[in-house]
């Protein structure tokens, strides 16, 4: 199996298992007006070989097609950009352009659904996991790419594979969900910031009503019946806030979490309020699997979390074998003469440690 189709399968095993496919996105906005995007990325079907990529001006990238064939619609980069991704430098999850237009994918199962793929129209056909790369290579506003959607023809590079949706914000602060439905892109905007996976945007918008009762805070006490009802722990505004890994209930979740959270004065103190909230959608490894079934192991389903600042262009990240915080400036690359390139997001997988200070 060549080099294309070995990753190819490797995509299809990621967006058709059954194993979590959980990513949750926030935003969040600091004081001074810097502007947070955060995620988690969730795959537990396997451990994926999982990169950063700097990628300059004037670089050319050409789609892979579902025939395994990379004879796709073709981009030369008008703007540099990073981002993290997988497998191949090509497929980005998410990352910023030297403009500060940011692009994400989410896992979007059951509920997209692309145009049928057509050899005729390989020139303009392009994979769904390389839609992030063409938007940070070729555009530097949402609306840009609103007017330039409708030139492509989106594929999954698995014909058997699920769908995904995408996230793109923009420095401003506006965000906005692009799903495929039925052949017909789409853009929501997106005031809360949230994003998790199926059903489509709009769904989980309006399943917030349902949880129209939940505040942060404590409940007073009340008078009932003939006797009073009080709190018994701190936090009971926020009873019946849902806790599985559902997304659903991670975009609910999420929502509140954000929502609540007290203003950072920069964009640094922003993108570790970012992580701290995002700590609650690690997921467990061993929650992906009925008891016993799971085939092998590793730290985490969450292989990596991710908070850019896209007003002063700096990515941060963590991986599920490093917590500690690493950061890509962008504002140290030349994007005209830096190579293309791209690294593993871990150089050496474990933890790292420090021994505490001891008196003696």
């Amino acid at each position: 199996m060549n080099k294309i189709a070995t990753s190819i399968f490797a995509i299809g095993i990621i967006t058709a298992t059954n194993a979590t496919n959980a990513c949750t996105g926030i935003t969040l906005t600091a004081a001074d007006r810097s502007f947070v995007l955060a995620r988690t990325v969730d795959w537990s079907g396997s451990e994926m070989n999982n990169i950063y990529v700097i990628s300059p001006r004037n670089h050319t990238e050409q789609s892979l097609l579902p025939d395994g064939t990379k004879d796709g619609i073709e981009f030369t980069s008008k703007y540099g950009f990073v981002g993290l991704g997988m497998e191949r430098p090509e497929f980005i999850v998410d990352g910023t352009n030297e403009t500060g237009l940011s692009a994400a994918l989410f896992y979007f199962p059951d509920y997209g659904k692309y145009v049928p793929y057509s050899p005729i129209d390989n020139a303009n056909t392009l994979a769904d996991f390389q839609v992030v790369s063409w938007i940070l290579a070729s555009f530097s506003t949402i609306d840009e790419v609103k007017n330039a959607i409708d030139n492509v023809n989106i594929v999954n590079i698995d014909p058997t594979a699920s769908t995904v949706h995408w996230r793109i914000a923009e420095p401003s602060g506006r965000v906005v969900v692009l799903e495929i439905i039925d052949g017909i892109p789409t853009f929501y905007e997106n005031p809360l910031g949230t994003i998790a996976n199926a059903p489509e945007f709009t769904w989980h918008l309006t399943n917030l009503d349902n949880y129209i009762n939940l505040q942060s805070g404590t409940v007073a006490p009340t008078v009932f019946g003939p006797i009073k009802l009080q709190s018994i722990s701190h936090g009971t505004g926020l009873l019946g806030l849902p806790g599985d890994f559902s997304s659903p209930s991670r975009f609910v979740r999420a929502s509140f979490f954000k929502n609540y959270s007290i203003t950072q004065p920069d964009a640094a103190s922003t993108v570790k309020q970012a992580f701290h909230i995002l700590n609650n959608f690690d997921v467990p490894f061993g929650t992906a699997y009925a008891p016993g079934k799971a085939t092998f192991d590793m730290p985490s389903a969450t292989q990596w979390t991710i908070a850019s600042d896209i007003t002063n262009r700096k990515i941060y990240y963590h991986t599920m074998y490093n917590r500690t915080i690493r950061r890509i400036d962008m504002n140290s690359i030349d994007f005209e003469t830096v190579p293309f390139q791209s690294h593993p997001l871990d150089t050496t997988r474990a933890e790292t440690v420090f021994d505490a200070t001891i008196d003696k």
